[in-house]
């Protein structure tokens, strides 16, 4: 059964973080970019872990930044984000990643940006069934609101506010939409995606930049022809479909974040 999130939940660090957001101006809607500094911080689910800001921070070293602090954990979802409980079985004990990604921007205070972001696959990839093309609206619907929650209620305010020094935002948040996996064998899947890339453009509104991933990797055209090349969705036998980018979808996602971070 789907829930919002209660607040208490969270994590201790996070939440006193959380607590000093209250009393910081959100940035503006538009929210314009810094360029990068010392330190990229890198969240999210599995595209986070499995490549995309590998080719980013490479982008980013030419730029002065020194180091990359990856903190993604794959199948991390935005309730698990902020409370702990990332099925990767490579995820530490007690591991929560909000907890874990403000305690490092308290530690390099005005030091960090970007923090790029990408949150919210399960909201699709749990509700459809590309076997048959099935959709649990209800079930997407519930996860969608509280992806909204987690987002607007916690996880960006938090992150805003252990980016804030002295009443001054030092670092940009960066999030990503999603392409849509399923769109050339399921086509009615693609009004969800684009459903929920509305919301992370909405909940993102004062707090992060997103970057258009959806558009990137070819947008609601069927049949997509980026898809055998930028996902594994057109794997040879034996293999299986699998809905992550390959080595070039990655650098696509890379370059997607890249051409929003201005030079330094």
């Amino acid at each position: 059964m789907n829930r919002t999130l209660p607040i208490p939940f969270a994590g201790s660090v996070a939440l006193a973080a959380l607590a000093l957001a209250l009393s910081v101006p959100a940035a503006g809607a538009s929210h314009a970019v810094m360029g990068p500094k010392q330190h990229y911080l890198a969240l999210g689910d599995s595209l986070a872990v499995g490549g995309y800001a590998t080719p980013l921070f490479a982008v980013l070293q030419e730029e002065g930044t020194k180091d990359l602090t990856n903190f993604g954990c794959g199948g991390e979802t935005s309730t698990t984000f902020i409370i702990g409980g990332c099925p990767s079985k490579l995820a530490p004990p007690g591991f929560v990643q909000l907890d874990a990604a403000v305690a490092f921007l308290q530690a390099h205070p005005g030091k960090v940006s970007p923090v790029t972001l990408d949150i919210g696959a399960e909201v699709g990839t749990r509700n459809i069934d590309p076997t048959t093309c099935t959709i649990n609206v209800s079930g997407f619907d519930a996860d969608l609101a509280t992806l909204d929650a987690n987002l607007t209620g916690m996880i960006l305010p938090a992150l805003q506010a252990a980016l804030t020094v002295d009443g001054r935002v030092t670092g940009s948040i960066v999030m990503m939409n999603y392409y849509d996996p399923y769109q050339n064998i399921c086509p009615n899947t693609l009004p969800l995606v684009e459903t929920l890339n509305q919301h992370l453009a909405s909940d993102a509104s004062g707090f992060a930049a997103i970057v258009d991933v959806f558009n990137a990797f070819g947008g609601p055209g069927v049949p997509n022809p980026n898809f055998c090349t930028l996902t594994w969705m057109c794997p040879a036998p034996p293999l299986r479909p699998n809905i992550h980018p390959t080595t070039e979808g990655y650098s696509v996602i890379a370059d997607t974040f890249a051409a929003v971070i201005p030079p330094d």
